[in-house]
């Protein structure tokens, strides 16, 4: 499996993109959670290909909506759609990396990896029952600390948001209270806190607020320099936010039991495994009205599950895929992607 590959770069020949050098650029938009990632691979694909990639990061609910009407090339989100409802919108759903959403915090005194929180202190955080940094219920997870009496600023995303869903998910499997009031979704009504706009725009508050608690997914952790929490995981461990422990918990992820790839990777067991890890996924039209502009993007998934977007993915924290999952991914795009009867993607 890919988990186990040391980074490297692959040397692509030029002559693989020249057909797509005089494409049209693709249009995507949606996630925040995987836009660096993205952003790193349209880089390096357009020096090869010729063929640039734009890409909005503006939330799974956003790249949903388009991507059901037809305005953009494919649709990204972190929240898997629903299979009605990617049946009623024709759509072929897909992952492309895997990645951790992280806790982080802003408390004078509190460096990176050395405050830990557990899941069901985080809920009764986010709904406004824990409202100090030095409450009992923290203290007992950080013996020998100093926690300030500083009070607590929830940070959550305003907008619908795929890693909101992956970060309520969690809670809901940790926390029987947020379950029955609040819930798992890509929206939901937050007890207490304040809002903030896209990973980008958690990451800036939490960075500018001091007391402020926030999630994002880890890249945007560790490019702004922010202090991340350790979290008890399901085997009752203190564990790191670490490649390692990321590559843990996407390793018990049932692949094969997954409908239209989704598969869980929340709160897995194991010793070492991440409690917050979750796929990312495409959204390409079955019925695409430019089948030669969908097997442009198709080209670009195809290039990014390659050796050198893997070294890129890895490079940014993102765990890439299984080669038994990509294969699949493959075999799902010549079967269902089609134009005018016939299948776009032949390679």
């Amino acid at each position: 499996m890919k988990f186990n590959r040391l980074l490297g770069v692959a040397v692509v020949s030029f002559a693989t993109f020249t057909g797509a050098a005089f494409a049209a650029d693709i249009n995507g938009a949606g996630a925040s959670f995987p836009a660096p990632v993205y952003q790193a691979w349209a880089a390096a694909y357009k020096a090869k290909s010729g063929t640039g990639l734009n890409y909005q990061s503006i939330g799974s609910g956003g790249g949903q909506n388009q991507i059901v009407n037809r305005t953009v090339d494919f649709g990204a989100s972190d929240a898997p759609m629903k299979d009605d409802k990617l049946e009623q919108a024709s759509l072929l759903q897909f992952p492309t990396v895997i990645g951790s959403v992280v806790a982080i915090v802003n408390i004078d005194g509190i460096a990176d990896g050395q405050l830990t929180l557990d899941g069901a202190t985080l809920a009764d955080i986010y709904q406004g029952k824990i409202t100090k940094w030095n409450d009992p219920k923290i203290a007992a997870l950080n013996k020998g600390a100093t926690l300030p009496d500083l009070a607590i600023v929830p940070v959550y995303r305003s907008d619908s948001s795929g890693t909101s869903f992956v970060f309520t998910s969690y809670l809901t499997s940790v926390s029987a209270d947020w379950k029955s009031n609040v819930g798992a979704a890509t929206s939901v009504q937050w007890p207490a806190g304040a809002g903030a706009k896209g990973n980008e725009g958690i990451a800036g508050t939490v960075k500018n607020t001091k007391g402020a608690v926030g999630y994002v997914e880890f890249v945007y952790a560790a490019a702004n320099s922010l202090t991340s929490t350790n979290l008890v995981n399901k085997a009752g461990k203190v564990v790191k936010p670490t490649t390692e422990a990321f590559m843990d918990a996407a390793a018990a992820a049932d692949w094969k039991g997954a409908k239209n790839f989704a598969a869980s990777m929340i709160n897995t067991p194991g010793d070492k495994a991440w409690p917050i890890t979750s796929a990312t996924y495409i959204l390409l039209p079955k019925n695409p009205a430019n089948g030669a502009q969908s097997a442009e993007a198709i080209k670009f998934f195809d290039w990014a599950y390659g050796a050198e977007g893997d070294a890129i993915a890895e490079k940014l924290h993102y765990i890439p895929l299984p080669d038994a999952v990509v294969t699949t991914i493959r075999d799902a795009w010549k079967a269902e992607i089609k134009a005018d009867g016939k299948s776009v993607w032949t390679n």
